[in-house]
């Protein structure tokens, strides 16, 4: 079925970024609450098996990594902000770990959607390698997205359908609390407080 008008406009308004940072768990989380995101699936990209399943990812073979993708709005939040949150809510200097989290599947990577995300995140890299920041050097790898596969329904929204899970109380939250303190100004308004 065509869009409306008015569905077509609004799309075009909108623009994607994808990134691994570890379980999607837990980046899903955080950019679900910043301002400007309007949707923010988790799946799989970065090897060449078609149509993985969790389980298969989980084995490190597949090639692919645990990654989120996200629709935003660029006139609220830009591409760089979304990297900004990205590199300061996980670890971008572990290579294929985050925590306890071991394996290709849990690299740290930004999946490029065009040029101009490509060199954009070159330059984040290069500038937070220089702040000092980080005391080792960031490992975060840029790859070309090539196809993104949705995961299966039970890992979407998992940290807001599964708040007492083990892992979402010790990994997940304490990334969300994280967000939360640096980013006020980037958080929707219904989450600037605790609910």
């Amino acid at each position: 079925m065509p869009f409306t008008k008015d569905e077509a406009a609004e799309k075009s308004k909108t623009s994607l970024a994808t990134f691994g940072g570890g379980c999607f768990w837990c980046t899903e989380a955080v950019f679900l609450k910043v301002r400007g995101v309007s949707k923010v699936v988790s799946g799989y990209t970065g090897g060449p098996k078609p149509n993985p399943t969790y389980k298969e990812v989980c084995t490190g073979l597949t090639g692919h990594a645990e990654v989120i993708q996200i629709t935003f709005d660029p006139s609220q939040v830009t591409f760089e902000q979304l990297l900004d949150v990205f590199f300061y809510t996980h670890d971008p200097t572990t290579k294929n770990r985050q925590g306890a989290d071991v394996g290709t599947q849990y690299r740290s990577s930004v999946f490029y959607h065009d040029e101009q995300q490509k060199e954009s995140t070159k330059t984040v890299i290069a500038e937070l390698d220089k702040s000092g920041d980080f005391s080792d050097p960031i490992v975060t790898t840029i790859e070309e997205l090539k196809k993104f596969y949705p995961a299966e329904d039970y890992h979407q929204d998992y940290f807001a359908l599964n708040p007492d899970n083990p892992y979402c109380q010790a990994v997940v939250g304490p990334k969300v609390s994280k967000f939360q303190k640096r980013y006020k100004e980037l958080m929707k308004k219904d989450d600037e407080t605790e609910k």
